[in-house]
């Protein structure tokens, strides 16, 4: 009896135990799910019970340096509708097909959708469509506020600013390369509606307000912008070439300054429908094409050959250095090189290294790159960025073609001296020829000053010049900068001088490769220049691709950089020298 007494304790032991265990698993399970996943059943809860409405956020105004708006936001609307709330769905698509020219049995179909809890109508409509939609009270039928993006000048820095989606995001150029700070947070309208997904007649609704997008401020100066377009448009018209090209940046800074591109593209007025045209226009090729730069690249020869004499290489030479008379010819391997006039009557004989620049005498600097040799002539080639890409702050940039220095041949290191054999970006020679003459110091580019909240006015994100390395000794540039003022006053570069003004630069013509091979009669004409020359603070890139008739960079492309510079003074007020 005593023994049946204790099992029947020991059980009920051991059913306590098992209630009290249960009741605690029960217990912890309550408190997880109110606790830890409460949040997560409150979301899903609501979501089964409400409808949301889309509020887009307005995205980022983009300004110039000078605080003048180049890109902004207006007001769009969009069109949606719930099925589900729809009470007269044949009325509906009649005013919305008409109001909004829509096909009719289109709209229908969407208003009587099955399945869905809501479909767009249409995106992007103006005020005045809108109010007639709200007047005519259409049950089920809602609008939504948005942003339409709107470039103020159209054709005005086109393949700089790039453009966005029809859903606002930003697809290229600047638009792309700064969309997680212009794009905003987009809100949203909570509706509260029944089982079937019917909006609830005494329903509450809950307002979640959108985040507008920062501002973005450039380098550029739409005012120098603005002239460089028309100079473009100037020269597309009066040479009729295949492209215009030009950039207008600060040696001191990095900051670009101008930077366009002629033909382009008018940004409120897209060519969607023809992609081969709107990429082939909207391309920033200044940073995504190469070329031959020809004659303008001596300045780096040049400068390589002033450094490597400061540092008593003994195979340079030194700006005295008399190389004597020439042949105009050189052969190399085998392969005639020749200058671009025929050396007769003492033209080019006794020539000292400045006296080259002026000439722009190829053998002169052939001659010196094979006396630097491929090592030193590389080493330059790197210290002046070329063969790797800027750095600036834009999508897509190329670094150019440069031989493998192991492959190089004696014949391919004395056309790289005088800037064949050697493929560079527009962006490259302007960053390169900014270190040979603001003081030796190559300087990394970009194009957005700050970015900013506009409700506020606090700076979220600046953006300063920055040295990527010495190129060259601040004597050997103030030597360079000399002699390419020499250029412009007395040499090929003189349809550039503007009397009163320092000017320095170099021309240069390269023929076209096209298909691997020389094209007859097809040149890229350029100029490249900087003032003042004492002090060098701007300078300009101006391209003529395959202008009709003269080919020669003095002629076609430095007059209209002398423009750009003109304009620039008059523009800063800048008083000529005494």
């Amino acid at each position: 009896m005593q023994q049946e007494y204790y099992i029947s304790k020991k059980r009920l032991l051991t059913l306590i135990v098992a209630a009290i265990f249960l009741f605690a698993v029960i217990f912890c399970r309550l408190a997880y799910i109110q606790v830890i996943w409460g949040k997560d059943l409150q979301v899903k809860a609501s979501e089964q019970w409400q409808r949301d409405l889309p509020i887009k956020a307005y995205r980022g105004d983009i300004v110039d340096a000078n605080g003048n708006l180049i890109a902004t936001t207006e007001t769009g609307y969009s069109v949606y509708a719930r099925p589900k709330s729809v009470t007269d769905a044949e009325h509906a698509a009649k005013i919305l097909s008409e109001v909004l020219e829509l096909d009719y049995q289109a709209t229908y179909e969407k208003l009587t959708k099955k399945g869905v809890s809501e479909v767009t109508v249409k995106r992007q409509i103006d005020g005045d469509k809108a109010s007639e939609i709200r007047s005519a009270n259409l049950d089920g039928i809602y609008l939504a506020s948005e942003g339409v993006r709107s470039y103020v000048y159209g054709d005005f820095l086109s393949q700089v600013l790039g453009f966005t989606s029809s859903d606002g995001v930003g697809q290229t150029g600047l638009e792309a390369y700064y969309d997680k700070y212009l794009q905003g947070i987009n809100g949203k309208l909570l509706t509260e509606t029944d089982l079937v997904g019917s909006e609830l007649t005494n329903g509450t609704m809950s307002y979640i307000p959108s985040v507008n997008g920062l501002t973005v401020t450039l380098t550029v100066d739409s005012v120098i912008q603005t002239v460089v377009e028309n100079v473009l448009e100037l020269a597309m018209y009066q040479q009729k070439p295949q492209a215009a090209r030009c950039i207008v940046m600060d040696v001191t800074t990095g900051e670009i300054l101008a930077m366009a591109s002629k033909p382009s593209v008018d940004l409120n007025n897209l060519p969607r429908d023809n992609l081969e045209y709107l990429m082939k226009y909207s391309k920033n090729t200044l940073l995504t094409d190469v070329y031959e730069p020809g004659s303008t690249f001596k300045v780096l020869t040049a400068s390589a050959c002033l450094e490597e004499f400061r540092n008593g290489n003994s195979k340079a030479f030194s700006a005295e250095h008399v190389f004597g008379n020439s042949s105009g010819t050189r052969i190399i391997d085998g392969s005639k090189i020749s200058c671009w006039t025929k050396h007769t009557n003492g033209k080019h004989s006794n020539q000292n290294l400045s006296d080259a620049l002026n000439n722009s005498c190829n053998p002169i600097f052939t001659d010196i790159a094979l006396s630097l040799g491929k090592n030193t002539m590389y080493e330059y080639l790197n210290k002046f960025g070329y063969g790797s890409v800027t750095g600036i702050d834009f999508a897509g940039e190329q670094a150019g073609i440069l031989v493998p220095k192991s492959a190089v041949t004696n014949g391919d290191l004395a056309r790289i001296g005088f800037g064949q054999t050697i493929a560079v970006t527009a962006l490259q020679l302007c960053v390169a020829t900014a270190a040979a003459v603001n003081g030796g110091l190559r300087m990394q580019p970009y194009l957005v000053k700050e970015i900013s909240d506009p409700t506020t006015g606090k700076v979220v994100k600046r953006f300063s010049p920055t040295v990527v390395e010495r190129a060259v000794s601040a004597e050997t540039s103030a030597q360079i900068a000399k002699m390419l003022q020499r250029v412009v006053e007395e040499g090929g570069g003189k349809n550039a001088k503007i009397e009163g003004y320092q000017v320095g630069g170099k021309t240069g013509t390269a023929q076209k490769f096209v298909d691997g091979a020389l094209a007859t009669g097809k040149y890229v004409s350029s100029f490249i220049g900087f003032f003042p020359a004492s002090s060098p603070k701007y300078l300009t890139l101006m391209i003529v691709d395959e202008p009709q008739g003269q080919s020669y960079g003095s002629i076609v492309a430095a007059p209209y950089a002398k423009l750009v510079f003109q304009e620039i003074i008059n523009y800063k007020n800048i008083a000529p020298l005494t």
